[in-house]
């Protein structure tokens, strides 16, 4: 059955008289949230919220399409004219707004210039939401990690649990590790939800902080009682999670997500000739590093997003060749895989369709 998508008027005019992006152009003369078809959205408020954490408050145009609690959306901004992409967990408030909430990252381009240079009236641009963090389609037991800035997903998915109503009739418990209390984003509604809703467990945990709280280890394992009934997230630094991935294996569910790479300790040196079959290219790169890196150094500009293995935009497909997951250290030599070239590195010579 075909279906026609009927295009608005001003849509309609705009696509015969001007390209797209020429139409955003004086359009935005008018009100810099008017596109064609771009999902933009303007900074209305900006707060302080925790150490080095700053919580946007954005009015989205129509363009833009909210994902589920808990997944991301690419967040592009230009710095000094060089546009870039990055990966954060949005909020909804309202049908019109969206919450968006970032620590900043030293050497961090993007999240340094959103906390330092941006202002109320800014615009961004934002994508399509991915990841499956969501909200689990079961009433078992919801253990939820997160550490440092790993707490905005959990926050939109706390969200929505609360107000759907289904903490009525879930247990969620909520563990937070942060260096400081002063670094705890949205402490103050979090402690009001965990006095509010019986169901709802919180508790955080300030590493640098006297008295010092333990990382995550088997003790907090022992906090979940009947862990295999349990569905367990966790989103965090790399080696946080994959530590989670350890400790928790045994829940009926675990999923974590990594907002930074801590790459594995390896060996490799020398180098791999890598075969490009769209672009009919062989070059040389070196083992143990990004092939995505790896392929920039050469001016080569691959599709990419997250750049940590999330997005699946730097996603190819290997033919044939030897690779490692440079985060878990996970090797992988069949051919016809699909291949993160943001997290892997090659260990043999390979070839991809890219």
């Amino acid at each position: 059955m075909h279906t026609t998508v009927k295009k608005s008027p001003l849509k309609r005019l705009m696509n015969v008289v001007l390209e797209s992006r020429d139409a955003d152009f004086w359009l935005q003369k008018v009100n810099p949230l008017w596109s064609v078809e771009v999902p933009l959205a303007k900074i209305v408020a900006k707060d302080s919220i925790a150490q080095e954490t700053v919580s946007f408050t954005l009015k989205v145009n129509p363009h833009f399409q909210m994902g589920q609690a808990g997944q991301h959306h690419p967040v592009y901004v230009t710095v000094q004219g060089i546009r870039y992409e990055r990966s954060y967990s949005l909020s909804k408030i309202d049908d019109q707004h969206v919450l968006l909430t970032l620590k900043k990252v030293p050497g961090g381009k993007v999240s340094t210039w959103l906390i330092e240079q941006a202002k109320v009236g800014d615009i961004v641009e934002l994508g399509q939401p991915f990841g499956e963090m969501t909200l689990p389609k079961t009433t078992a037991p919801l253990v939820l990690l997160a550490a440092g800035s790993g707490i905005t997903p959990m926050y939109s998915l706390l969200q929505e649990l609360i107000q759907s109503q289904q903490i009525t009739d879930q247990a969620v418990t909520l563990m937070y590790w942060v260096k400081t209390q002063a670094d705890a984003a949205f402490l103050t509604q979090l402690q009001t939800w965990a006095k509010q809703y019986n169901n709802f467990k919180f508790e955080l945990f300030c590493t640098q902080d006297l008295p010092q709280a333990a990382r995550l280890d088997q003790s907090h394992v022992a906090l979940v009682e009947q862990l295999e009934q349990a569905v367990v997230y966790a989103c965090g630094p790399s080696g946080f999670a994959q530590r989670a991935e350890q400790l928790f294996a045994h829940a009926q569910e675990i999923k974590t997500e990594a907002f930074s790479m801590t790459l594995q300790d390896t060996a490799d040196t020398g180098f791999v000739q890598i075969t490009l079959t769209q672009s009919k290219q062989v070059l040389s790169i070196a083992k143990g590093q990004s092939i995505l890196v790896s392929l920039e150094q050469q001016n080569i500009k691959p599709k990419h997003g997250c750049r940590m293995g999330i997005c699946n935009k730097c996603a190819c497909h290997k033919v044939e060749g030897h690779t490692q997951n440079i985060v878990n250290g996970q090797q992988n030599a069949e051919p016809g895989n699909l291949l993160k070239i943001c997290v892997n590195s090659a260990q043999s010579d390979l070839v991809i369709d890219l």
